[in-house]
């Protein structure tokens, strides 16, 4: 795909996975590898972003002799994926036209 995804639409990705439910770092990134190109490398500074910014919280859970550490979406981070969810649906509207056309009445 040659479109470019910001950090906003990343973090929207982020947090309307764990809307549904807490994971780890490696299934995080395999979920949003399914449908958007990104490197690996790229999730792990967004995960940091929005704990930094309260939007995530962490905590480990012991597996396979170590520890494996989950994301949770936090309240501001349920706020903003409503922010984002909203912008979205404007965004894609506004594209939508702009490459459909209007419509006939």
């Amino acid at each position: 795909m040659i479109f470019q995804y910001g950090n906003q639409v990343l973090d929207f990705c982020v947090l309307a996975i764990l809307e549904h439910q807490d994971s780890y770092g490696y299934e995080i990134t395999q979920r949003i590898l399914e449908t958007i190109e990104i490197s690996e490398s790229t999730m792990y500074p967004v995960l940091r972003r929005l704990k930094k910014y309260n939007h995530l919280e962490t905590y480990d859970v012991p597996y396979q002799g170590r520890n494996r550490r989950y994301y949770k979406i936090t309240d501001s981070g349920k706020e903003l994926l409503e922010l984002y969810k909203s912008d979205w649906e404007i965004y894609k509207d506004k594209i939508d036209y702009i490459v459909k056309g209007e419509e006939d009445e």
